[in-house]
């Protein structure tokens, strides 16, 4: 005959409901578990989790851009900022300029006349432009290809060197 085991709990306790016991042999640990779910192998003592992906661990911290990261970025911007200003006002207009526009001379100068495209109905308006041809002109072939290309022509404005060589043919504005 075998006897029973001692009872378990509080022995001072007479008289008070016990909380229920493991019976003996089984995993404590495993609490919650239902009878028919296999444990995963390796991981004994653990109930099985909701799919056979691992956690997905917590993103780290944000870092805060530092002064000199953001100095940084201030001076790259300022320096982008001159550039593209400082090319605006360098390019000259007469490179844009299209036949029927009007031009203001910035410059008394002959040799670098500072011509501008400006709206027609500005004061600042001289000239007004007949023609515009591709192509490198000396002061003589200036003039003989403004007479072909526009007749009543009375001035002629070369560039070159700066990529694209053009001719153009001027008359006074009449306002």
């Amino acid at each position: 005959m075998t006897t029973p085991p001692p009872p378990q709990g509080n022995p001072f306790a007479q008289g008070q409901p016990q909380a229920p016991q493991q019976p003996q042999g089984q995993n404590p640990y495993a609490q919650g578990q239902q009878p028919g779910f296999p444990q995963q192998p390796g991981q004994p003592g653990f109930p099985q989790q909701g799919g056979p992906y691992a956690p997905v661990p917590p993103q780290p911290a944000r870092r805060k851009p530092s002064f000199k990261t953001i100095k940084n970025i201030v001076i790259a911007v300022i320096v982008v900022c001159v550039a593209v200003g400082g090319y605006i006002a360098s390019r000259d207009d007469a490179t844009s300029a299209a036949v029927g526009d009007c031009m203001h001379r910035g410059s008394s100068s002959d040799s670098n006349p500072d011509l501008e495209v400006v709206d027609c109905g500005d004061s600042k308006a001289q000239y007004v432009v007949l023609a515009k041809v591709e192509g490198s002109y000396s002061a003589l072939t200036a003039k003989s290809k403004c007479s072909e290309e526009a007749k009543d022509f009375q001035y002629s404005y070369t560039e070159s060197g700066s990529g694209s060589d053009f001719l153009l043919c001027l008359k006074d504005y009449k306002k």
